[in-house]
Parts: C-alpha cells; sequence; structure tokens
C-alpha cells in the first residue's frame, strides 16, 4: 500500500521563542532555527517540526540546551535518532555548514510509536535505523538528500503516518497537564497538579512516566528551572526567584539551575548582560 503523503500547511516556516536555549542572543547571531506547525494527520502525535541551519562558520560553536519533557526525532550528518526525556543539559556542536531536522512529540504522543511506556527511552538515545530497521534507514537517506526543508518534513510525516500509529485515549490528557505546568508558574508541587488532575498522585506518577517518560515532579522542576533561565537571563533577583519557583531557598535553586545550564545562575546573569550590552 502506497504511503500516505500529508498535505503541509501553507504557513512558512517562522522563529519562535528559545526557551531553553542557553543564551539565546548568541545563538541567533550563529544560525538560524525556524520552525513547522505539524499537518492536521499527524498533529495528535507531533507538536511542531524544528529546523536548525548554520552556513560557513569559521570556529566550531556549541548550543548548549536545558531539555524539555519531551520526545525528539532528529536527523542531520552527524547523527539519527530518537532521544527520550534527557534529564541533563545537552549540548550540539555546529562546524562549517549543516542542518537539523526534527520532530518534537506532543507529551504522549510518541508512544504509539514505541508501543509501551515512554520511559524505556528516558535518558537515552535510540538510532532511527536501529529502532524501524531498513525503513527508518531510508527516511534517513531520503531527508539528508532532500535540500527542501518542506519536503523534507512531508518525508518525515509520511514516514510516521506509515507506521499506522493508534491514538492514545490518554494522551490529551497528559498534554494538557504538561501545558499547564509549563505555563502556570504557581503549580510548584505535584499533589496541588493531582488535585487539579482529579486524580491521585500515584496514579499522576504512573501516567507521567508511561506517557511523558518521567515523573511530574521533575516535569514541574524542569519547567520551573526554564523560567529561572529567563528570568535571570533578564537580571531578575535570585533569591525572589526561588521563593516564587516553590524552591526551598536560593542554595537550592543555584544547584538545579547550576546542574542543568552548565554554570551558576550569577554567572549566566553576567553572561547575558555581556549579550544586551
Amino acid at each position: 500500500m502506497a504511503a500516505i503523503v500529508p498535505r503541509l500547511p501553507e504557513a512558512r516556516l517562522v522563529e519562535t521563542r528559545q526557551r531553553g536555549w542557553v543564551d539565546p542572543y548568541a545563538g541567533l547571531s550563529t544560525f538560524n532555527f525556524a520552525r513547522q506547525a505539524p499537518s492536521p494527520e499527524i498533529s495528535a502525535y507531533v507538536d511542531h517540526f524544528w529546523v536548525v541551519s548554520w552556513t560557513d562558520l569559521a570556529e566550531p560553536y556549541e548550543q548548549r540546551v536545558v531539555s524539555h519533557p519531551t520526545v525528539n526525532m532528529t536527523i542531520t550528518q552527524d547523527f539519527h535518532r530518537i532521544a527520550g526525556v534527557i534529564k541533563g543539559g545537552f549540548s550540539y556542536t555546529m562546524r562549517g555548514s549543516g542542518r537539523v531536522l526534527g520532530a518534537r512529540f506532543r507529551p504522549g504522543g510518541f508512544r504509539p510509536f514505541l508501543g509501551g511506556p515512554v520511559s524505556r527511552l528516558t535518558g537515552r538515545f535510540v538510532g532511527i535505523d536501529e529502532m524501524y530497521g531498513a525503513a527508518g534507514a531510508t527516511l534517513v537517506e531520503q531527508v539528508l538528500a532532500e535540500p527542501d526543508v518542506r519536503a523534507a518534513i512531508a518525508l518525515t510525516e509520511a514516514f510516521l503516518l506509515g507506521l499506522g500509529p493508534d491514538q492514545d485515549p490518554l494522551a490529551e490528557e497528559v498534554a494538557a497537564l504538561v501545558a499547564m505546568v509549563e505555563s502556570d508558574v504557581s503549580v510548584t508541587r505535584v499533589d496541588e497538579l493531582a488535585a487539579r488532575s482529579g486524580r491521585s498522585v500515584r496514579s499522576l506518577q504512573r501516567l507521567f512516566r508511561d506517557h511523558v517518560g518521567i515523573g511530574p515532579k521533575w516535569v514541574i522542576r524542569r519547567f520551573r528551572l526554564h523560567e529561572a533561565a529567563e528570568r535571570v537571563y533578564r537580571g531578575l533577583d535570585l533569591a525572589t526567584l526561588a521563593a516564587e519557583l516553590g524552591y526551598t531557598d536560593q542554595a537550592h535553586l543555584t544547584r538545579d539551575f547550576t546542574a542543568a545550564v552548565g554554570m551558576p545562575p550569577a554567572a549566566y546573569a553576567r553572561l547575558s548582560g555581556q549579550a544586551r550590552s
């Protein structure tokens, strides 16, 4: 049976806010970033496609990222893999000219493509060809050979739809809960989120590990760290920030921040001041 080639939206690739990027000003002066909404056929599973491209870099550039509670499929010359939720920060070094095409799945959206708990992938990178065999290897070859970004995204969507994913009835629930945690900084404890969800704490923990790949406590802390990085970058007071984001004290926030961002908040504030000057 022929693969279904989805119809791509007419909207152009557009830049978006770089939440989770370390020193985003430097990044945007070095490479181009854009994202594409998925077609309706795949939107129950994929949040968006993203593309990073760079040309003729005189020196290698390393971009560090404070990871999100999502699964990503990425294809570049250096690697082609499925990334589960990465607990720490991670980085990618760009050299010369190149392009990375990624698909960020919705929370719970990758479970139908895995056929089991997403926690199996947490902290791991698995090759697309390792997970999907010859079909995965063919996709990688096609995407790397396709210079047009929209065409490369269409190939990726057709591949994913060809896997025949079944829609998960719990995916919408977990995606909505993760979105709530991201957007509402007043959510700082698991029991608060459980109360809002109408689930017990234990039931919520099972739901998140099975569909997101990691527990709700980590998801809350990670989004609060994203918020902290943005606010520190703008020069806001750390002690006040720690209290607002639910940390027991400033030292606790400093430890978490340093582990994820790769430097303490004071150093990051100095870096941001240099970038804005």
